[in-house]
Formats: structure tokens, sequence, C-alpha cells
């Protein structure tokens, strides 16, 4: 696809994600992800996404407990450009539980607030000049 936008993919569960209008109102096109149902082997498991492939900046937001979720955000570490940033949110604890997972991300311990989102923005928007 082509975009005017930067695009920021957000890759939480069902039954969350995060401010999509605070992106849309910094100028960002908002792709949405929920990750495979149970049983589900996630696309870019098997071959690519292109969701990912679109994505100027991804927030990952999937349980990290569950070991499809974690191989996800491998796969997703192998397969971004290393100017694409990629922000993961954690619960309490995940952070050191994890750490061999998330030692070359941005974690963000809990929700991210406005603060955490304006600067994964720009982020995103500095990484897009640099292109």
């Amino acid at each position: 696809m082509n975009y005017e936008r930067s695009v920021i993919l957000d890759v939480t569960p069902h039954d969350g994600r995060f401010d999509v209008s605070f992106f849309e109102s910094a100028g960002h096109s908002v792709l949405i992800c929920h990750g495979p149902d149970h049983g589900v082997l996630c696309p870019i498991l098997k071959d690519r996404c292109p969701k990912v492939e679109d994505a100027h900046g991804v927030v990952f937001q999937l349980d990290l407990d569950r070991p499809q979720h974690r191989a996800i955000l491998k796969r997703y570490r192998e397969v971004l450009a290393d100017d694409v940033p990629l922000w993961v949110s954690v619960r309490p604890g995940q952070e050191v539980q994890y750490a061999d997972h998330l030692a070359d991300v941005q974690v963000v311990v809990g929700e991210p607030g406005a603060a955490e989102l304006d600067a994964f923005s720009a982020l995103v928007e500095a990484s897009e000049e640099s292109r």
C-alpha cells in the first residue's frame, strides 16, 4: 500500500489498543493488528506480513507470556529495518522476565501515557526524515 502519512502499526490484544486518535492527530496513519487467534499461526511466522512491511513504527502489546507472541516479537526484530522504531509495552515484571527478548527495543511498563506516545510519534517522524 502507498500511504501519504507515516504508518504506525498498533499490535494489541482484541480487548485493547493504544490511543489511535493521538497518533492520527499527530499526522500518522494507524494500522491495527490484534495478533493471531489461539491455535492460529501468525502470518509473519509463516512468511510475511504486509502490515509490518508498511509500518514506519510498531507499538507491540501482545502477551509475552505466550510463546507465539514472543516468537512474533522476535520476528519483528528480525524483519524491521534498524531505523523503524519498535516499542513494547509489558506488564510489570515482564521487563525482567523477558529481558533477553527486549534487549534492543524500547520498553514501556504498563499502558503508555501521552508523554510516551508523543515520544514514539517523534521517533517515527525522525526516522521518516532520515530516509
